[in-house]
Protein backbone atom coordinates (compact mmCIF):
# COMPACT_ATOMS: atom_id res chain seq x y z
CA UNK A 1 0.00 0.00 0.00
CA UNK A 2 2.68 2.16 0.77
CA UNK A 3 6.60 2.41 0.74
CA UNK A 4 9.01 4.93 2.81
CA UNK A 5 11.16 7.39 1.07
CA UNK A 6 14.35 6.58 2.35
CA UNK A 7 17.95 6.72 1.26
CA UNK A 8 21.49 6.61 2.11
CA UNK A 9 21.78 10.11 4.00
CA UNK A 10 18.80 8.28 6.57
CA UNK A 11 20.95 4.84 6.56
CA UNK A 12 24.04 6.60 7.58
CA UNK A 13 22.18 8.66 10.31
CA UNK A 14 20.68 5.70 11.76
CA UNK A 15 24.31 4.03 11.87
CA UNK A 16 25.77 7.22 13.24
CA UNK A 17 24.17 6.67 16.38
CA UNK A 18 24.84 2.92 16.52
CA UNK A 19 28.32 4.49 16.60
CA UNK A 20 27.94 6.34 19.83
CA UNK A 21 26.65 5.25 23.40
CA UNK A 22 24.32 7.35 23.46
CA UNK A 23 20.71 5.72 21.88
CA UNK A 24 17.89 7.39 24.34
CA UNK A 25 18.20 10.72 25.43
CA UNK A 26 20.93 12.49 22.95
CA UNK A 27 21.30 15.32 20.62
CA UNK A 28 19.54 13.58 17.70
CA UNK A 29 15.68 14.30 19.97
CA UNK A 30 16.68 17.90 20.48
CA UNK A 31 18.40 17.87 16.93
CA UNK A 32 14.22 17.04 15.32
CA UNK A 33 12.44 19.24 18.04
CA UNK A 34 14.43 21.85 16.61
CA UNK A 35 13.94 20.91 12.90
CA UNK A 36 9.95 20.61 13.86
CA UNK A 37 10.01 23.89 15.60
CA UNK A 38 12.03 25.62 12.34
CA UNK A 39 9.03 23.95 10.16
CA UNK A 40 5.77 24.51 12.04
CA UNK A 41 6.98 27.84 13.83
CA UNK A 42 5.65 26.79 17.05
CA UNK A 43 7.38 27.78 19.94
CA UNK A 44 7.60 24.35 21.66
CA UNK A 45 8.01 20.84 19.76
CA UNK A 46 8.04 17.51 22.07
CA UNK A 47 9.39 14.30 20.61
CA UNK A 48 7.38 11.11 21.77
CA UNK A 49 6.84 7.64 21.03
CA UNK A 50 3.70 7.58 18.63
CA UNK A 51 1.37 9.91 17.38
CA UNK A 52 -1.24 8.05 20.01
CA UNK A 53 1.62 9.16 22.75
CA UNK A 54 1.39 12.19 21.53
CA UNK A 55 -2.11 13.07 21.90
CA UNK A 56 -2.17 11.18 25.10
CA UNK A 57 -0.20 14.30 26.04
CA UNK A 58 -2.09 16.55 24.80
CA UNK A 59 -5.60 14.82 27.04
CA UNK A 60 -3.34 14.76 30.21
CA UNK A 61 -2.27 18.77 29.42
CA UNK A 62 -5.80 19.82 28.89
CA UNK A 63 -6.85 18.21 32.41
CA UNK A 64 -9.08 15.73 30.67
CA UNK A 65 -10.60 13.44 33.34
CA UNK A 66 -13.28 10.99 33.99
CA UNK A 67 -16.21 11.81 33.38
CA UNK A 68 -15.83 14.72 30.89
CA UNK A 69 -16.96 15.05 27.59
CA UNK A 70 -14.60 15.80 24.27
CA UNK A 71 -16.23 16.45 20.72
CA UNK A 72 -14.49 14.75 18.27
CA UNK A 73 -15.22 12.94 15.38
CA UNK A 74 -15.78 9.57 14.22
CA UNK A 75 -14.18 9.27 10.80
CA UNK A 76 -10.72 8.90 12.32
CA UNK A 77 -8.12 6.14 12.87
CA UNK A 78 -9.44 4.76 16.39
CA UNK A 79 -6.42 6.37 18.73
CA UNK A 80 -8.28 9.78 18.07
CA UNK A 81 -11.01 8.49 20.61
CA UNK A 82 -8.29 5.68 22.33
CA UNK A 83 -6.35 8.54 24.24
CA UNK A 84 -10.18 9.97 25.79
CA UNK A 85 -11.15 6.52 26.83
CA UNK A 86 -7.56 5.92 28.55
CA UNK A 87 -8.86 8.68 30.70
CA UNK A 88 -12.17 7.85 31.44
CA UNK A 89 -13.60 10.53 29.37
CA UNK A 90 -16.41 10.12 27.42
CA UNK A 91 -16.35 11.13 23.33
CA UNK A 92 -19.16 13.01 21.96
CA UNK A 93 -18.91 12.41 18.49
CA UNK A 94 -20.70 14.82 15.81
CA UNK A 95 -20.92 14.17 12.05
CA UNK A 96 -18.28 14.82 9.08
CA UNK A 97 -18.72 17.25 5.91
CA UNK A 98 -19.34 14.91 3.03
CA UNK A 99 -16.75 16.46 0.92
CA UNK A 100 -13.70 16.48 3.16
CA UNK A 101 -14.57 13.75 6.12
CA UNK A 102 -13.65 16.49 8.54
CA UNK A 103 -15.31 17.41 11.54
CA UNK A 104 -18.76 19.52 10.71
CA UNK A 105 -17.95 22.92 12.19
CA UNK A 106 -21.87 23.38 12.51
CA UNK A 107 -22.22 20.42 13.75
CA UNK A 108 -20.24 20.76 16.60
CA UNK A 109 -21.50 24.13 17.52
CA UNK A 110 -24.97 23.07 17.79
CA UNK A 111 -23.81 19.87 19.91
CA UNK A 112 -21.32 22.14 22.26
CA UNK A 113 -24.55 24.28 22.68
CA UNK A 114 -26.55 21.56 23.77
CA UNK A 115 -24.39 19.95 26.23
CA UNK A 116 -23.92 23.71 27.86
CA UNK A 117 -27.95 23.64 27.85
CA UNK A 118 -28.01 20.49 29.50
CA UNK A 119 -31.18 18.34 30.54
CA UNK A 120 -32.61 16.30 27.76
CA UNK A 121 -30.60 18.83 25.27
CA UNK A 122 -27.98 17.55 26.48
CA UNK A 123 -28.62 13.64 26.67
CA UNK A 124 -29.83 13.87 23.23
CA UNK A 125 -26.06 14.03 21.89
CA UNK A 126 -24.23 12.09 24.42
CA UNK A 127 -23.99 8.25 24.16
CA UNK A 128 -26.57 6.11 24.95
CA UNK A 129 -24.92 4.43 28.00
CA UNK A 130 -21.48 4.54 29.47
CA UNK A 131 -21.54 8.20 30.46
CA UNK A 132 -22.02 9.44 34.22
CA UNK A 133 -24.24 12.00 35.41
CA UNK A 134 -22.35 15.38 35.99
CA UNK A 135 -20.02 15.56 32.79
CA UNK A 136 -18.98 18.54 31.54
CA UNK A 137 -17.59 20.05 27.91
CA UNK A 138 -14.25 19.52 28.34
CA UNK A 139 -12.47 20.23 24.63
CA UNK A 140 -12.64 19.68 20.99
CA UNK A 141 -10.48 17.06 19.19
CA UNK A 142 -10.53 17.71 15.29
CA UNK A 143 -8.71 15.58 13.11
CA UNK A 144 -7.38 16.78 9.56
CA UNK A 145 -8.08 13.54 7.88
CA UNK A 146 -6.04 12.09 4.97
CA UNK A 147 -4.05 15.14 5.49
CA UNK A 148 -6.37 17.56 5.11
CA UNK A 149 -6.52 20.46 7.93
CA UNK A 150 -10.63 20.92 10.06
CA UNK A 151 -12.25 23.85 9.41
CA UNK A 152 -10.01 25.47 12.45
CA UNK A 153 -11.16 29.07 12.77
CA UNK A 154 -14.34 27.87 12.98
CA UNK A 155 -13.92 24.92 15.81
CA UNK A 156 -11.81 28.08 17.12
CA UNK A 157 -14.42 30.47 17.76
CA UNK A 158 -16.38 27.15 19.15
CA UNK A 159 -13.29 26.94 22.09
CA UNK A 160 -13.05 30.53 22.45
CA UNK A 161 -16.20 30.56 23.25
CA UNK A 162 -17.22 27.59 25.70
CA UNK A 163 -13.63 27.84 26.98
CA UNK A 164 -12.42 24.59 25.42
CA UNK A 165 -9.08 23.10 25.02
CA UNK A 166 -8.59 22.53 21.00
CA UNK A 167 -6.85 19.59 20.48
CA UNK A 168 -5.57 19.52 17.18
CA UNK A 169 -5.05 15.82 15.86
CA UNK A 170 -2.72 16.36 12.58
CA UNK A 171 -1.05 13.27 12.82
CA UNK A 172 -1.89 12.36 8.47
CA UNK A 173 -1.17 16.35 7.99
CA UNK A 174 2.95 17.24 8.80
CA UNK A 175 3.30 19.99 5.83
CA UNK A 176 -0.64 20.77 5.04
CA UNK A 177 -1.65 24.57 5.30
CA UNK A 178 -4.65 26.23 6.24
CA UNK A 179 -5.21 29.89 5.59
CA UNK A 180 -1.63 29.82 4.93
CA UNK A 181 -0.91 28.67 8.15
CA UNK A 182 0.86 24.98 9.10
CA UNK A 183 -1.69 22.50 10.47
CA UNK A 184 -0.44 21.33 14.00
CA UNK A 185 -0.22 25.19 14.67
CA UNK A 186 -4.01 25.66 14.61
CA UNK A 187 -4.83 24.42 17.74
CA UNK A 188 -3.81 24.93 21.64
CA UNK A 189 -1.56 21.83 21.24
CA UNK A 190 -1.02 19.51 17.57
CA UNK A 191 0.40 16.20 16.93
CA UNK A 192 2.40 14.63 14.31
CA UNK A 193 2.90 10.23 13.24
CA UNK A 194 5.80 9.07 11.50
CA UNK A 195 4.43 5.59 10.90
CA UNK A 196 6.46 4.55 7.48
CA UNK A 197 3.50 5.31 5.75
CA UNK A 198 3.31 8.97 6.88
CA UNK A 199 5.13 11.72 4.88
CA UNK A 200 8.24 11.43 6.85
CA UNK A 201 9.24 8.38 8.95
CA UNK A 202 10.99 7.65 11.82
CA UNK A 203 9.76 4.01 12.13
CA UNK A 204 7.57 4.79 14.99
CA UNK A 205 6.89 8.36 16.75
CA UNK A 206 5.12 11.50 17.14
CA UNK A 207 5.52 14.90 18.02
CA UNK A 208 3.36 17.28 19.91
CA UNK A 209 3.56 21.44 19.18
CA UNK A 210 2.42 23.56 20.93
CA UNK A 211 2.79 27.70 22.25
CA UNK A 212 1.67 26.64 25.61
CA UNK A 213 5.45 26.52 28.23
CA UNK A 214 3.23 25.17 31.05
CA UNK A 215 1.75 22.02 28.93
CA UNK A 216 5.22 22.07 27.20
CA UNK A 217 7.21 21.38 30.24
CA UNK A 218 4.37 19.20 31.58
CA UNK A 219 4.53 17.26 28.25
CA UNK A 220 8.17 16.85 28.53
CA UNK A 221 7.85 15.55 32.01
CA UNK A 222 5.07 12.97 31.46
CA UNK A 223 6.77 11.62 28.32
CA UNK A 224 9.97 10.74 30.61
CA UNK A 225 8.27 8.86 33.67
CA UNK A 226 6.74 11.87 35.05
CA UNK A 227 10.41 13.36 35.72
CA UNK A 228 10.05 17.23 36.30
CA UNK A 229 12.82 19.13 36.21
CA UNK A 230 15.01 19.13 39.35
CA UNK A 231 14.16 15.38 39.96
CA UNK A 232 17.04 12.99 39.79
CA UNK A 233 16.89 9.67 38.12
CA UNK A 234 14.68 7.59 40.57
CA UNK A 235 12.79 11.27 41.61
CA UNK A 236 8.96 11.32 39.61
CA UNK A 237 7.20 14.72 40.30
CA UNK A 238 3.73 13.13 38.31
CA UNK A 239 2.34 9.98 37.05
CA UNK A 240 3.67 9.83 33.42
CA UNK A 241 4.96 7.35 31.09
CA UNK A 242 7.69 6.09 28.62
CA UNK A 243 6.84 7.89 25.52
CA UNK A 244 10.31 9.03 24.91
CA UNK A 245 11.61 8.95 21.23
CA UNK A 246 14.78 6.58 21.05
CA UNK A 247 17.91 8.37 19.34
CA UNK A 248 17.69 6.10 16.06
CA UNK A 249 14.66 6.76 15.53
CA UNK A 250 15.22 10.70 15.80
CA UNK A 251 18.14 10.58 13.89
CA UNK A 252 16.26 9.15 10.96
CA UNK A 253 13.51 12.16 11.68
CA UNK A 254 16.25 14.75 11.22
CA UNK A 255 17.39 12.97 7.92
CA UNK A 256 13.80 13.16 6.43
CA UNK A 257 13.41 16.43 7.93
CA UNK A 258 16.25 17.99 6.06
CA UNK A 259 14.20 17.17 2.91
CA UNK A 260 10.88 17.30 3.82
CA UNK A 261 9.78 19.56 0.90
CA UNK A 262 11.20 17.29 -1.65
CA UNK A 263 9.24 14.43 0.15
CA UNK A 264 5.92 16.42 0.21
CA UNK A 265 6.48 17.45 -3.82
CA UNK A 266 6.71 14.02 -4.54
CA UNK A 267 3.69 12.99 -2.86
CA UNK A 268 1.42 15.73 -4.09
CA UNK A 269 3.26 15.08 -7.51
CA UNK A 270 1.84 11.27 -7.48
CA UNK A 271 -1.56 12.56 -6.27
CA UNK A 272 -2.27 14.86 -9.45
CA UNK A 273 -1.44 12.08 -11.83
CA UNK A 274 -4.12 9.82 -9.97
CA UNK A 275 -6.21 12.80 -10.30
CA UNK A 276 -5.54 13.57 -13.72
CA UNK A 277 -6.53 9.93 -14.71
CA UNK A 278 -9.31 9.17 -12.63
CA UNK A 279 -11.56 12.47 -13.10
CA UNK A 280 -13.48 10.78 -15.90
CA UNK A 281 -14.19 7.67 -14.57
CA UNK A 282 -18.16 8.06 -13.13
CA UNK A 283 -17.64 5.13 -10.97
CA UNK A 284 -15.91 6.87 -8.56
CA UNK A 285 -15.39 10.23 -7.20
CA UNK A 286 -11.88 11.59 -6.54
CA UNK A 287 -10.48 13.86 -3.44
CA UNK A 288 -12.14 16.87 -2.94
CA UNK A 289 -9.63 19.77 -1.96
CA UNK A 290 -11.69 22.58 0.57
CA UNK A 291 -10.64 25.89 -0.88
CA UNK A 292 -9.48 27.08 2.69
CA UNK A 293 -6.71 24.61 2.37
CA UNK A 294 -3.88 26.66 0.94
CA UNK A 295 -2.17 23.37 0.80
CA UNK A 296 -3.07 19.59 0.67
CA UNK A 297 -0.03 17.15 2.19
CA UNK A 298 -1.33 13.86 0.94
CA UNK A 299 -0.99 10.78 3.36
CA UNK A 300 -3.55 8.95 1.76
CA UNK A 301 -5.08 8.97 -1.68
CA UNK A 302 -8.71 7.88 -1.14
CA UNK A 303 -11.37 7.57 -3.49
CA UNK A 304 -15.00 6.96 -3.03
CA UNK A 305 -16.73 4.74 -5.04
CA UNK A 306 -20.36 6.01 -6.66
CA UNK A 307 -23.34 4.46 -4.19
CA UNK A 308 -24.52 0.84 -5.89
CA UNK A 309 -20.48 -0.05 -6.56
CA UNK A 310 -19.97 -3.37 -4.87
CA UNK A 311 -16.46 -2.16 -3.07
CA UNK A 312 -15.64 -5.68 -1.52
CA UNK A 313 -16.31 -7.29 -6.05
CA UNK A 314 -13.68 -4.02 -7.00
CA UNK A 315 -10.70 -4.82 -3.89
CA UNK A 316 -11.23 -8.48 -5.41
CA UNK A 317 -11.07 -8.15 -9.02
CA UNK A 318 -8.06 -5.48 -8.00
CA UNK A 319 -6.15 -8.23 -5.61
CA UNK A 320 -6.55 -10.69 -8.77
CA UNK A 321 -4.36 -8.12 -10.82
CA UNK A 322 -2.08 -7.82 -8.02
CA UNK A 323 -3.57 -4.26 -6.66
CA UNK A 324 -3.32 -3.87 -3.40
CA UNK A 325 -6.32 -1.39 -1.76
CA UNK A 326 -8.02 -1.09 1.93
CA UNK A 327 -11.41 0.45 2.51
CA UNK A 328 -11.08 3.39 4.57
CA UNK A 329 -11.54 4.45 7.36
CA UNK A 330 -14.05 1.98 9.50
CA UNK A 331 -16.23 4.02 11.48
CA UNK A 332 -15.25 3.97 15.09
CA UNK A 333 -18.41 4.39 16.74
CA UNK A 334 -19.20 0.91 15.14
CA UNK A 335 -15.72 -0.89 15.94
CA UNK A 336 -17.17 -3.70 18.92
CA UNK A 337 -15.48 -1.89 21.62
CA UNK A 338 -17.53 1.13 21.23
CA UNK A 339 -20.48 -0.67 20.96
CA UNK A 340 -20.53 -2.41 23.39
CA UNK A 341 -19.30 0.49 25.96
CA UNK A 342 -21.53 3.07 24.66
CA UNK A 343 -24.54 1.84 22.88
CA UNK A 344 -23.95 3.43 19.50
CA UNK A 345 -25.66 1.63 16.78
CA UNK A 346 -25.42 1.72 12.62
CA UNK A 347 -27.40 5.24 11.62
CA UNK A 348 -25.98 7.20 14.37
CA UNK A 349 -23.39 9.11 11.99
CA UNK A 350 -24.44 8.51 8.61
CA UNK A 351 -22.15 10.58 6.97
CA UNK A 352 -19.59 8.95 8.50
CA UNK A 353 -20.69 5.57 8.11
CA UNK A 354 -21.11 6.49 3.99
CA UNK A 355 -17.94 7.47 3.38
CA UNK A 356 -16.62 4.42 5.51
CA UNK A 357 -18.70 2.38 3.47
CA UNK A 358 -17.62 3.56 0.43
CA UNK A 359 -13.81 4.78 0.81
CA UNK A 360 -11.01 2.74 -0.63
CA UNK A 361 -6.99 3.56 -0.33
CA UNK A 362 -4.91 2.96 -3.57
CA UNK A 363 -1.54 2.33 -3.42
CA UNK A 364 0.49 5.71 -2.65
CA UNK A 365 3.74 6.66 -1.69
CA UNK A 366 5.92 9.56 -2.97
CA UNK A 367 8.39 6.35 -4.34
CA UNK A 368 5.48 5.60 -7.11
CA UNK A 369 6.08 6.47 -11.05
CA UNK A 370 3.95 7.30 -13.36
CA UNK A 371 4.08 3.78 -14.74
CA UNK A 372 3.08 2.25 -11.56
CA UNK A 373 0.36 5.06 -11.34
CA UNK A 374 -1.13 4.13 -14.61
CA UNK A 375 -1.15 0.19 -13.88
CA UNK A 376 -2.98 1.09 -10.87
CA UNK A 377 -5.83 3.65 -12.91
CA UNK A 378 -6.24 0.82 -15.77
CA UNK A 379 -6.71 -2.48 -13.24
CA UNK A 380 -9.25 0.04 -11.08
CA UNK A 381 -11.48 0.89 -14.45
CA UNK A 382 -11.18 -3.06 -15.42
CA UNK A 383 -12.46 -3.90 -11.88
CA UNK A 384 -15.15 -1.81 -12.15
Amino acid sequence: MSSPDLTDAEREAVLSVLNTPNLSMGPYIEAFESALRAFTGAKHAIGVSSGTAGLHLCVRAAGIQAGDWVITTPFSFVASTNVLLYEQAVPVFVDVDPRTGNIDPAQAAETAADLARGGAAARRRLPRKGCAPGGRLKALLPVDVFGQPADMDALRDISDHYDLALIEDACEALGAEYRQRKAGTLGDYGVFAFYPNKQITTGEGGLVVTDDDEAAGLMRALRNQGRAPGDTWLSHTYLGYNYRLDEMSAALGVAQMSRIEGLLAARERVAGWYAERLAEIAALEVPFVAPDTTRSSWFVYVIRLRPGVDRQKVAERLAERGIPVRPYFLPIHLQPYMVERFGFQPGDFPVTEDLGARGLALPFSGKMDEGQVERVCRALQAAL
